[in-house]
């Protein structure tokens, strides 16, 4: 999947399926997010539970996949984390979203699957990734109204600190500041207020997902490193450019400057581990001939 050989993959997953259900392997005892659901059954004209084990940024990437199964099953329900609760709602394909918790989903359904097991279920193609973008959609902040010729830019610098690989130390981001008509627009949810009045930018971090997504659609650009909001912006087909450490996520490919999952996003890749300056001086270049 790393080369985009979806087909040869599918073909693997069968494989490995196939060979858990013979051997009788049980997962219920492992970590939720390492819990495989689906045990092969058709979807069609199923009510089909999908179930949201994973992190925030997989479930708005793997929700484009709502749409595909509702043209097979009879009807769906997303157990999704609270956080996106309102977001899924709204998205094509589910019929009903309910809150993901601790016990048993309170819902009748026929089978259950995990988000990330449905392009598999679904063999998904590679060129099909980008279809049907926005899939989510966002409401309107009000503070965003005020007219200006500048362009809006949020930043985010700072990844979660289980892979500090992903994150770039904020000095790097500051020469940001000095791009001519842009004005930056702090994201990161962490940050404070030192470090914003350094970048000279406007605090917009936000942790009600429904309010981020609508600063995103009132920004001109989203530069960030590989988050759920570089998801996010990418679903709500918003400009966004994501920054990434040589060895980065499966999901992103290999030697791509675009994704084939989001047709309105830009990656920039460090060129050598570790290093992340090259990837800041091409983000200031690209910056300064305009977002």
């Amino acid at each position: 999947m790393r080369r985009g050989g979806f087909t040869a993959a599918w073909a693997i997953s069968d494989e490995v399926l196939r060979r858990r259900i013979e051997s009788g392997q049980r997962c219920w005892d492992w970590p939720r997010h390492l819990q495989y659901v689906w045990r092969g059954e058709a979807l069609r004209d199923k009510r089909v539970l999908v179930r949201c084990y994973h992190g925030l940024g997989d479930t708005i990437q793997f929700i484009r996949f709502a749409a595909p199964l509702r043209r097979l099953a009879r009807h769906t329900v997303f157990w999704v984390q609270p956080e996106l609760l309102e977001l899924v709602k709204a998205a094509p394909g589910v019929d009903r979203a309910i809150p993901l918790h601790e016990g048993a989903p309170e819902v009748a359904y026929d089978v259950d699957i995990e988000i990330m097991e449905l392009p598999h279920a679904l063999r998904i193609a590679t060129q099909t990734l980008g279809r049907g973008i926005p899939y989510l959609f966002a409401g309107f902040a009000g503070e965003a109204g005020i007219a200006s010729s500048r362009k809006r830019v949020g930043l985010i610098w700072r990844a979660g600190t289980w892979n500090p690989s992903r994150s770039i130390p904020i000095e790097l981001v500051m020469p940001a500041r000095a791009a001519a008509g842009v004005d930056l627009f702090s994201l990161q949810l962490d940050a404070d207020c030192a470090e914003i009045a350094a970048l000279g930018a406007t605090d917009w971090r936000s942790a009600d997902v429904c309010l981020l997504a609508a600063r995103l659609m009132a920004l001109d650009l989203v530069i960030t490193v590989d988050t759920m909001v570089a998801h996010l912006a990418g679903a709500l087909g918003r400009p966004v450019w994501t920054l990434l450490p040589a060895d980065c996520d499966w999901r992103w490919m290999e030697r791509r400057s675009d994704s084939p999952w989001y047709p309105s996003m830009l990656l920039f890749r460090q060129r050598h581990a570790g290093r992340w300056q090259d990837v800041l001086d091409d983000v200031i270049a690209a910056l300064a001939r305009g977002p």
